[in-house]
């Protein structure tokens, strides 16, 4: 079964967190949700109070298939600032891992930390200036380029999460998820 961790912070959109855990979750794949914080309580965006299954620094030695992270403000900023998540990040693209980010968290994290350097990219509309070395995609809502999937934010949050599911678990797997799901 393949595993997939979801770091997490104060901030993190709602509606990008709880879809990738859902839609990873009912497509068979083994979700770790971890907070970067002190505490596995956070307070979500729009104020949705969450709690995750354990603390970034609790499972910063695991190797996990993907990582993928949300995006929403200030979560975006947070996962960016936390030193513990790029390390990991920087270690499982070296084992090609998928590493997978919506909304503001591919320009913040993975453009600031050189994750999309001569890649294809997107992100949240206004943030395409910290996607440093990549190359923008405006009209794409989706990309995926290598081992990195982007997207742009909200709306897309199903047909990202789905992209995942289709890269780690196969595209009949998502086409099921997506069927159950009336999409």
């Amino acid at each position: 079964m393949s595993k997939v961790l979801v770091p997490i912070a104060n901030g993190s959109e709602e509606i990008e967190a709880l879809t990738i855990i859902d839609v990873l979750r009912r497509g068979g794949l083994d979700v770790c949700v971890a907070s970067v914080h002190d505490s596995r309580q956070v307070t979500l965006a729009h104020g949705c109070r969450f709690e995750a299954d354990v603390l970034l620094s609790d499972v910063a030695e695991s190797m996990y298939d993907a990582v993928v992270l949300p995006g929403g403000m200030p979560g975006a900023e947070y996962l960016k600032d936390c030193e513990l998540l790029v390390s990991i990040l920087e270690k499982h693209d070296i084992q090609d891992a998928l590493l997978a980010a919506i909304c503001a968290a591919p320009a913040l994290v993975f453009g600031t930390h050189g994750f999309v350097v001569d890649k294809q990219a997107t992100c949240y509309p206004g943030f395409e200036s910290h996607l440093q070395g990549a190359e923008y995609m405006a009209d794409q809502p989706v990309v995926m380029d290598g081992n990195i999937i982007t997207a742009q934010g909200p709306a897309v949050a199903m047909a990202f999460s789905l992209a995942v599911l289709a890269n780690l678990k196969g595209y009949e797997e998502a086409q099921k998820v997506a069927s159950d799901l009336l999409c």
